[in-house]
């Protein structure tokens, strides 16, 4: 098969090359003790909806900074109680869609929720904030200020405290919950399973969020992480600042997450996906710890792969 990144006998071993931050664990400890603090004020406003087996909410809550965060929330209207539930999230730019898709796992006698990350195309709002650019990227989104200005710090922890929520409702088993996503969802996956250890199944879909030098290193920043060869060349041209840029990255690099992770993990990638490159995927894969397994289309980039949601939704079903 044709190559641009790494023989997949290198990828099994590769162990990413973007730097970890030295105070990495007790960073998210602080970040994951803010969240903790947080009157999450939670809110479920009913959705009218015509199917007959569900029933659907706007489900809002406030998250760390202040702001106000939206999620579909749907369950069954007759199940076993208490039961499974599915967890989705979204691609970059995008939002939690229709309800329509959201009406399989119902059927299948879980609750799902899927969020809005905030300041992208859902109802979430982004209470700013932060010092220096605000150039339509949010991986670079807060850089210029305190590590915990960083907006994917805060959108990590609106897909936790999404995840307390749900294991908090009493139709909910909280020992039977699961997440899924693909790109940006992929790597909010990633994030979500790390950062709530009673995650018992993750399944990853070509995740975003990894390994952002190595991304550079293989002239791959377009497209999706298109905004850091742009931070470059409009805030440091001569890349005078560039180590600091990279470890300061590698706060919200899901590489540097994934040994947390403690649920079960299935993991989905193509290897040709010059979105996010293979070999930043597996620098996450190969750091997880927990049971895992991986599904490789080896003639696939970022796009449709075939039965990969039947897949995904058998190995959520076993929850």
């Amino acid at each position: 098969m044709p190559l641009f990144d790494m023989p997949l006998a290198q990828l099994r071993e590769y162990a990413g090359s973007n730097p970890r931050p030295a105070d990495m664990d007790q960073y998210w400890e602080h970040a994951l003790a803010e969240m903790r603090s947080v009157d999450p004020a939670v809110e479920l406003r009913p959705a009218a909806h015509p199917a007959t087996f569900a029933e659907c909410f706007d489900l809002f809550f406030t998250g760390v900074r202040g702001a106000r965060v939206h999620a579909k929330y749907l369950r069954p209207r007759s199940a076993p109680k208490p039961h499974p539930a599915a967890l989705l999230f979204h691609g970059y730019s995008g939002s939690s869609g229709d309800w329509f898709d959201k009406l399989g796992w119902v059927a299948q006698g879980f609750s799902v929720a899927a969020l809005d990350c905030r300041g992208q195309g859902g109802q979430s709002e982004d209470t700013g904030g932060v010092r220096g650019n605000t150039l339509n990227g949010h991986i670079i989104r807060g850089l210029d200020g305190a590590p915990d200005d960083l907006l994917f710090r805060q959108i990590f922890l609106d897909c936790a405290q999404l995840a307390g929520i749900v294991m908090g409702m009493p139709e909910v088993d909280p020992d039977r919950v699961g997440v899924t996503g693909g790109s940006q969802g992929g790597g909010l996956t990633l994030a979500c399973a790390a950062l709530e250890p009673r995650i018992k199944r993750a399944a990853p879909v070509f995740p975003f969020l990894c390994d952002y030098k190595r991304v550079w290193d293989i002239d791959l920043a377009v497209a999706a992480y298109d905004e850091l060869k742009q931070y470059f060349r409009r805030f440091d041209p001569r890349h005078e600042r560039e180590g600091d840029i990279w470890t300061r990255l590698g706060y919200i690099d899901n590489q540097h997450l994934a040994h947390r992770i403690q649920a079960e993990t299935l993991f989905v990638t193509g290897l040709m996906d010059t979105v996010c490159p293979p070999s930043t995927q597996f620098a996450a894969y190969n750091k997880i710890t927990a049971p895992k397994d991986m599904v490789i289309y080896p003639d696939f980039g970022h796009e449709g792969l075939p039965d990969s949601s039947d897949r995904i939704f058998e190995f959520l079903s076993g929850l």
